[in-house]
């Protein structure tokens, strides 16, 4: 799982600064500093972590992105770094940090989505149908998954039973997403004759509604 891997990467970021060597400064200067090479080999690798858990409009990865931005090398800014990305670490760490499995996969998801509507707007609802429908059952199974239920082996109209007898799906997305295992089974079929650009549209436009709601993004 992606939280397992973060969790470890985490740790070893915020092990590994201890090994920065802080040298005396230069000059007659009081203080210290990290040589350029060292300390933006750590916060490259920091502000990636942050970027890839918290997602660029996030504060934590902004607060980090400046303070790398601000940062020549001496301790007091190299350390800001650290405090910022140690700030990131306790939340990720205390629980505080929601399903990021589903960004991350939300993000995927919207390029599928993007391609399916250009592939749309050339004309190509064939293939328009496949990466759209293939987008949503993967993401309605992620989302079970992500709340708990075992989507594995079961068909795309099993998964729509079950995301709405759980109540994970409510209101007009539920009316809607009722008519989309039909449109699904023509498109992976390849029954291309009972596929309108209609039922395409309606199929991009549940998914990317379904990512902007449930995944955090899209």
């Amino acid at each position: 799982m992606l939280n397992d891997t973060f969790k470890r990467r985490f740790q070893e970021l915020a092990d590994s600064f201890a090994q920065l060597p802080f040298v005396p400064n230069s000059s007659g200067m009081s203080g210290t500093h990290v040589a350029t090479g060292d300390w933006q080999r750590w916060a490259t690798s920091a502000q990636s972590l942050v970027r890839a858990v918290y997602g660029e409009t996030s504060p934590q990865y902004q607060n980090f992105a400046q303070a790398f931005r601000d940062c020549s090398g001496y301790d007091y800014q190299v350390t800001t770094l650290r405090g910022v990305f140690l700030s990131a670490k306790d939340d990720f760490d205390g629980g505080y940090v929601f399903n990021v499995d589903l960004r991350v996969s939300g993000e995927v998801f919207g390029d599928f989505v993007t391609l399916a509507k250009q592939s749309l707007s050339e004309g190509q609802k064939d293939v328009a149908a496949v990466l759209a429908c293939a987008a949503l059952e993967d993401a309605l199974k992620r989302f079970a998954a992500a709340n708990g239920e075992d989507p594995s082996g079961r068909t795309m109209q099993e998964v729509v039973n079950l995301l709405k007898s759980k109540g994970l799906v409510a209101g007009a997305q539920k009316s809607l997403l009722d008519a989309m295992p039909k449109i699904r089974n023509h498109a992976l079929h390849a029954d291309w004759g009972k596929l309108s650009e209609p039922d395409v549209s309606s199929v991009i436009a549940f998914v990317e509604q379904f990512l902007l709601s449930k995944f955090g993004g899209g």
